[in-house]
């Protein structure tokens, strides 16, 4: 597991989120002849810099972290210590079209994000940025002086928080993949379409929010995570999935107008991961899957099918009662036509899939 666009994209607009500017633009300078560094600066409106739009380009100076040295990590999603064989997929940095982002700066992140408690909320898509960010954080961290800062993990379920306690800052996990409830009446399970308040009793206090979910929407058999479904007074054995997910995303939707202070809490909604079994989204008409790809895509246009949960998600966004904060441009563009950032516009490197 390495540093993926989305995490990097998070990064930038949580330390945009707690700095009183109005615009992130970011740059580095090497000096002729050294390793020098201007400090990464943060300037204040600047539009020509799209963090969104770029590309993948080799940085022999990465990974930011050696899985290795992070004990965080869920077996699952260590590439390495699965038996991944190639390890060049992990040199890749995101390079946005018009500026250059600065090194990750883990100690600054710490100090910036003083007492402040950052949660991911559902799928493994939420825990896999979850565990990136500390080890992204405690890896940087690591050789500060005088000592490395003392760190804590709680781990349970629904909910883990690993702690950096000498910042204050906690970093939370709450497994919910529908987002919405799910009861257990007469050993069934029961999907509420209409219900997530035993769920978001955890949410609370949190001072920056990032949701994510979509793909157990579509699980049927046996990975299907619930028995039944229940809008109102009615349960279902099954509906379109979109529209289930549609309402469920509504339930969520009208919990975040009125529970969240959005002047004082940011809040994300990470996008639909591609799944990587169509091979159109990589133009290799053999494969039947992504194993054995080990470069990122090119270009600047994912070539993939525009999710159809991707369009109940910037539905369900734009009725909220105030939308911006989760991206106005990111809408404009899918009503253009356009693929948004959530899906990778600059795309995803198929290798950062998980295993």
């Amino acid at each position: 597991m390495a540093l993926t666009h989305s995490t990097l994209s998070l990064l930038l607009l949580l330390l945009q989120a707690f700095t009183p500017l109005s615009a992130v633009v970011v740059g580095v300078r090497r000096h002729e002849g050294g390793h020098h560094r201007r400090r990464p600066s943060l300037e204040a409106n600047q539009t020509s810099c799209n963090l969104f739009e770029g590309s993948w380009v080799r940085d022999d100076s990465y990974p930011l972290y050696e899985s290795s040295a992070c004990p965080f990590i869920d077996p699952e999603f260590d590439c390495q210590l699965f038996g991944r064989p190639d390890s060049d997929y992990l040199k890749f940095k995101w390079k946005p079209i018009n500026c250059d982002l600065p090194r990750f700066d883990g100690v600054g992140f710490l100090e910036k994000m003083r007492g402040k408690t950052i949660m991911f909320v559902g799928d493994s898509l939420g825990r896999n940025q979850w565990q990136s960010l500390i080890c992204m954080l405690y890896s940087s961290s690591a050789g500060a002086k005088p000592a490395p800062p003392a760190t804590q993990m709680i781990k349970g379920d629904p909910l883990s928080t690993f702690k950096f306690l000498d910042y204050g800052v906690s970093l939370s996990f709450y497994r919910a993949p529908y987002l919405v409830d799910i009861d257990t009446i007469q050993g069934k399970r029961i999907l509420r379409l209409d219900d997530i308040s035993a769920n978001a009793n955890s949410w609370r206090g949190a001072d920056v929010l990032s949701f994510n979910s979509g793909h157990w929407w579509t699980h049927k058999g046996a990975l299907q995570g619930w028995d039944y479904m229940k809008d109102g007074p009615s349960y279902y054995a099954d509906m379109d999935r979109l529209v289930a997910f549609q309402r469920g995303l509504t339930t969520w939707s009208n919990w975040v107008d009125a529970n969240v202070d959005r002047p004082t809490t940011s809040v994300f909604f990470q996008s639909i991961s591609p799944t990587h079994y169509n091979t159109n989204e990589w133009s290799d008409p053999v494969s039947k899957n992504c194993y054995g790809e080990t470069v990122p895509v090119t270009g600047l246009n994912y070539s993939g099918a525009y999710p159809d949960q991707m369009r109940v998600v910037l539905g369900v966004i734009k009725s909220m009662r105030n939308p911006k904060p989760f991206g106005h441009h990111h809408l404009v563009r899918a009503q253009e036509g356009r693929s948004p950032i959530d899906i990778q516009r600059g795309p995803q490197p198929l290798s950062e899939s998980k295993p």
